[in-house]
This record gives C-alpha cells, sequence and structure tokens, in this order.
C-alpha cells in the first residue's frame, strides 16, 4: 500500500488457485464525483454516474456475498463515494455484517458531522488525497479551486471525530518536489497514515502517464525521503507506505541493511510474505457497474473477471478456471530478462503488472519503476 535478502523465488513458487480467506475488497460503489482529477482511473466527474450503477439491493446483496466470501476489508470509494445517495444505506448494512470498512475520499464532503456518523456507523479509516502541499498545485490536479482547503479541513474533522485518517499522494512530476513539505504538513495535522501512490496508467491517468510518470532520479530521491522520514521518529507516530510498487521494498530494504537498522528483520518477515503485486490475489475491485477485476488499476476489457449480476463474487474469486484471475496469479520472468536475474523476487515477484502491462505489453515483464537495486 513497499522491504531484502534471500533466496529469489520464481513467480509459479508463489502463485495459488485458493487462498484462505477473501481479497481486500475496492469497491467504487459509484462514478459520480464533484472533482475531475487529472489522473483518476475510473475517469469520475460531475454528472458521471452510470446508468447501469448497481441498484441498493444488488449492493447489499453483494455485501452478504462479501461476507461469505470471507472478505477481510471492504474500502468504498468512487468515484466521490459520499456521493452515493444510498451510501449511509450500505455502511450501515456493513457494519451490521461486522465486515470491516474503511474510506477512500477526496474529503471535501467531510464536515464535522460526516466525520463523526463514519465514525459512529463502523468507518475503521478515512484515506483522504492531496496532491501537493499547496493548494495551486493540489487544486490544479483536482480542477476545482478551493478543494485543498477542504480537503486539510476533512483531515482536521476526522482527527477531531476520532476517526483514523491518513494522506494518500499520488507521485507526478508536477508534485513529488512538494512531498517533504506535505509530510510535514500531515505530521502537524497528526494523521496516523501517509501513504505515497505511484502513477498507474489508468484511466485519465493513463492518458497523461508520459507527462506525469517520474523518471528514475526522481523515483529515488521520494523513496530516499520517505525512508528518512519513517525512520526518524517513533515509527508508531505516523505510518509509511509506499503502492502499487512492490520494488520499493528492495530499495527500502537496502537502505536498512546499510544502516544496519534493527527493524530489517521484521520488515523482511513482513514484505516477503506480502510477496508482490496483490492484484489478483490479495485484492479485487468491483466497479459501480458490478464489474470485478484484479484491481482498481486493472480497469481494462480484457482483465474482466465477471460481473456479480451474472456470478456470484465468491463464485467467480474461487474459480480456478478463471483465466485472468489465473494470469494474475501465475506467470513467471524470463531467467534472462532484468527480473529473472534478480534476487529479490520474492519480495517484488515483478512489480505492478498493470504498469507492466501498459508500458511494455506483457503482465511478466517487470515494472518499469524499478530501480534494479541488484
Amino acid at each position: 500500500e513497499g522491504p531484502v535478502s534471500g533466496p529469489s523465488a520464481k513467480r509459479s513458487d508463489l502463485a495459488f488457485t485458493k487462498r484462505p480467506g477473501g481479497p481486500v475488497i475496492f469497491w467504487n460503489i459509484t462514478a459520480r464525483c464533484n472533482l475531475a482529477c487529472t489522473h483518476c482511473y475510473l475517469r469520475s466527474g460531475p454528472g458521471r454516474q452510470r446508468e447501469d450503477e448497481l441498484t441498493t439491493d444488488e449492493a447489499i446483496a453483494l455485501i452478504d456475498d462479501l461476507v461469505t466470501a470471507d472478505v477481510p476489508l471492504l474500502l468504498f470509494s468512487g468515484g466521490e463515494p459520499l456521493m452515493r445517495e444510498d451510501f449511509w444505506d450500505l455502511i450501515e448494512h456493513t457494519r451490521k455484517c461486522g465486515l470491516p470498512a474503511a474510506l477512500s475520499t477526496n474529503g471535501t464532503l467531510i464536515t464535522p458531522r460526516v466525520a463523526q456518523r463514519l465514525r459512529d456507523t463502523g468507518i475503521g479509516y478515512a484515506g483522504i488525497s492531496l496532491d501537493g502541499a499547496t493548494a495551486a498545485t493540489h487544486d490544479a490536479f483536482r480542477k476545482a479551486p478551493g478543494s485543498f482547503d477542504r480537503s486539510v479541513q476533512a483531515l482536521r474533522n476526522c482527527i477531531d471525530a476520532g476517526l483514523r485518517c491518513g494522506v494518500r499522494f499520488t507521485v507526478t512530476k508536477k508534485n513529488h518536489s512538494e512531498l517533504g513539505d506535505l509530510i510535514a504538513l500531515a505530521r502537524i495535522l497528526g494523521v496516523h497514515r501517509f501513504c505515497v501512490y505511484w502513477l498507474v496508467p489508468s484511466g485519465r491517468g493513463g492518458d497523461l502517464h508520459m507527462d506525469l510518470q517520474v523518471a528514475p532520479g526522481e523515483v529515488r530521491a521520494v523513496l530516499d525521503l520517505v525512508y528518512r522520514e519513517a525512520t526518524r521518529t517513533d515509527p508508531t507516530a505516523m505510518e509509511f507506505l509506499t503502492v502499487d510498487a512492490p520494488q520499493d521494498g528492495a530499495y527500502l530494504l537496502e537502505r536498512l541493511r546499510a544502516d544496519a537498522n534493527p527493524a530489517y528483520d521484521q520488515a523482511y518477515r513482513l514484505l516477503t510474505r506480502m510477496g508482490g503485486c496483490s492484484a489478483g490475489k490479495r485484492v479485487a475491485n468491483i466497479d459501480p457497474s458490478g464489474n470485478i477485476y484484479p484491481c482498481q488499476f486493472a480497469q481494462f476489457d480484457e482483465f474482466l473477471v465477471g460481473n456479480i449480476r451474472d456470478r456470484p463474487f465468491s463464485s467467480l474469486w474461487n474459480d480456478p478456471g478463471n483465466r485472468v484471475l489465473a494470469a494474475f496469479r501465475a506467470g513467471e520472468s524470463d531467467p534472462g530478462s532484468q527480473c529473472g536475474a534478480c534476487g529479490w523476487q520474492e519480495v517484488c515477484d515483478m512489480g505492478c503488472r498493470v504498469r507492466a502491462y501498459v508500458q511494455r505489453g506483457d503482465l511478466d515483464g517487470g515494472d518499469p519503476l524499478c530501480l534494479r537495486p541488484g
């Protein structure tokens, strides 16, 4: 949401056909949004509600099926999830089912009252997107003047309500220089988590990824900054994660080992247990129309797993004959390739599969953002 030495492992060694328990679900409950962000993977925006969005009854039935599938966490996303008219009904049903829930939001609609209601109805965490440390940068990405101030206030409102919250920052060429200042702001606010996302070329982000994607030197600078920030103070004060780039773990482990950091062994165990890209294994996506994909960034026709209107998620997820899930759960790098010759596969396992597919034309092609630590 990315740290190694140790034996390398082929993807076939890490694959599985069925794992105990279900995946974390990223559920785009609506395509409607009050913003029109430059890099939105769902191409959401004002007036973008789909005619075939799941009805309330269908959404309730889906939640029941996710309980059957032993899903550990349901993340409500959008669009802007708070714009769906039955949002509170869905949250309340999730709570009654005992299914842990979280929220991915732009934060602009989270007033003090909404923050308190989110906490009272069982939302355990709210991730709020900030794409810069200044209003000028953030609002340019979000296409909405004033959105930065409202999102920052949303973080304050969540903290005041006792709701765990975090910042979600997508790194691009246009904002990476503001990361340090944004981390400083997050510390001042007292947020619980800081998530660094690397742009995945999907949706509008795919249209512009060549203009927005950072260069290797910029990736290294970002990771070095995250490492310094994560290790300079008590890690319980604010948790740091890098997302959609498992290869970050290898680079950060190299830093931990070089510094003889006592956290190395624990980080090594955690990252080898995670074992690379989660798409189609530990996470799944359901879009507003009930389509199922390996992850939220894999919303391409060729990666459609199925639709819940035709077959329950719990059945599709555990179908060993599903070709899309099989492709994401299996595969193996060429022994002579960058990934095949790397000793870090048990941590990285070829990185983000979608980024490799879009930029290299091959799910097993290796993540283009890899720094190849050796």
